[in-house]
């Protein structure tokens, strides 16, 4: 059995080992509405597809363009004997209600560290961003390395934003990428917090100036997601 939740999922799970991030463009909010319960609809009329699958979450991007989907699986065998037997099924199912999804890959992650208290303080996030840290090859230590630069430079900051819950730092398995998943208390803090003096979110320190000026760092970009489904075994 498969059920709906509203509920944010818990990234810092310890059953979690392999977290795996994907980004379908759509190209509409209308779209977007639609690929959203065209995923509910192929999932809930299934059995729940593995044990070793804990939860599925879709996002809807505020560019009104994409869905972000975040799926929480406890290592990546469970994955491959999904994808061999019973993906397929429901892709052509999502596809059929809404053609001509362009889907931009799937990143394989695991968590590497979390900030933010563990039980959010009673805070609803209200909008969930995530930074895409892409460097110029392969080099886990460098991965490590540059997250740790960032909670040192959180730690420093003279004025944090008061409007970020939590943060969860993945890397990729394939060395190259960094996927922040934060959550924060509503869009318009984040965007205040892009507005405050400084480079991105952080304030206009040394520590912080590191962390954007990093050795082989080749791009980041930041995408503002609200949560639309959440998927369980029930």
């Amino acid at each position: 059995m498969t059920r709906r939740t509203h509920s944010h999922p818990d990234l810092a799970d310890p059953r979690v080992g392999a977290p795996f991030f994907s980004t379908w463009r759509v190209g509409t909010p209308l779209r977007q509405q639609r690929s959203v319960e065209a995923v509910a609809v192929a999932w809930e009329r299934r059995p729940w597809p593995a044990d070793g699958l804990l939860g599925y979450h879709v996002y809807t991007g505020h560019d009104s363009s994409t869905l972000l989907h975040y799926a929480q699986w406890t290592a990546e065998p469970a994955y491959e004997a999904f994808a061999r037997t019973r993906r397929q099924e429901r892709a052509d199912e999502i596809d059929t209600a809404v053609p001509h999804i362009e889907r931009l890959g799937l990143t394989r992650c695991r968590r590497y560290r979390s900030g933010g208290p563990a039980d959010r303080a009673g805070r609803t996030p209200g909008c969930v961003v995530v930074v895409d840290v892409e460097f110029d090859g392969p080099d886990p230590a460098r991965q490590h390395a540059w997250v740790d630069a960032v909670f040192e430079a959180l730690a420093d900051d003279p004025a944090p934003h008061p409007g970020g819950i939590s943060a969860h730092f993945h890397v990729s398995t394939d060395g190259t990428r960094v996927l922040n998943y934060a959550e924060w208390d509503s869009a318009q803090s984040h965007l205040d917090a892009l507005a405050a003096p400084g480079d991105g979110i952080g304030s206009a320190t040394a520590l912080w100036e590191r962390v954007q000026t990093w050795p082989g760092l080749k791009s980041s970009t930041v995408s503002r997601y609200d949560h639309a489904l959440g998927l369980l075994p029930g």
